[in-house]
């Protein structure tokens, strides 16, 4: 009788598979902790003035071009809205930027390079993409609530020959909703 290692129970989990879930939930985390700590900061947005416009453009824009690096920009959306004099030129310019910085993904996606691992969410959406209503609709409620893994949508949008025009509406509509609802949030919890 040989000493041969029993195999892996089907009911256990590996440390992969651990690794999997908790690594997304620790990143959610912590992402979390830095919005709040940012939207709790003591910053005097009257400083900015008439900037605040152009600033929440860039910061969102710039927070939705990067991948790596999150960019706490809802809390500071929240608190220039219930500053200004304009709430709807903030959601406007806050979603325009947000949306032409998702337009990155989409582009990258365009290149061709294969740089999204072939997920089951990846093949889901790809097969969502075919049909043009259908991938308008599941961009725009891709888009719409704050969500991690829509760059997988965007790459695949690029990467499947989808319209930059049905693209960009989508995400555009979607985070026009979502700044509206951060702006709401912001007037309500500073009032």
């Amino acid at each position: 009788m040989t000493n041969q290692p029993l195999p892996p129970s089907p009911n256990r989990t590996t440390a992969p598979q651990r690794r999997r879930i908790l690594r997304p939930l620790i990143v959610g985390t912590v992402f979390l902790i830095i919005n709040i700590i940012v939207y709790l900061l003591p910053i005097d947005y009257d400083f900015f003035g008439n900037y605040a416009y152009a600033g929440v453009f860039l910061i969102t824009l710039i927070a939705n071009a990067t991948v790596i690096i999150p960019i706490p920009y809802i809390p500071l959306v929240a608190r220039i809205a219930a500053e200004v004099d304009s709430v709807m030129l903030v959601i406007l310019l806050s979603a325009l930027g947000s949306a032409l910085g998702e337009s990155v993904a989409f582009f990258v996606g365009r290149s061709g390079k294969g740089v999204v691992e072939e997920t089951r969410f990846y093949i889901w959406v790809q097969r969502q993409l075919r049909h043009p209503w259908r991938a308008f609709l599941v961009l725009f409620v891709l888009a719409t609530p704050p969500n991690p893994v829509f760059d997988i949508a965007g790459l695949s949008a690029g990467a499947f020959g989808l319209p930059y025009w049905m693209f960009f509406t989508a995400v555009f509509l979607g985070r026009t909703i979502r700044m509206g609802l951060i702006s709401v949030a912001g007037i309500q919890l500073d009032g």
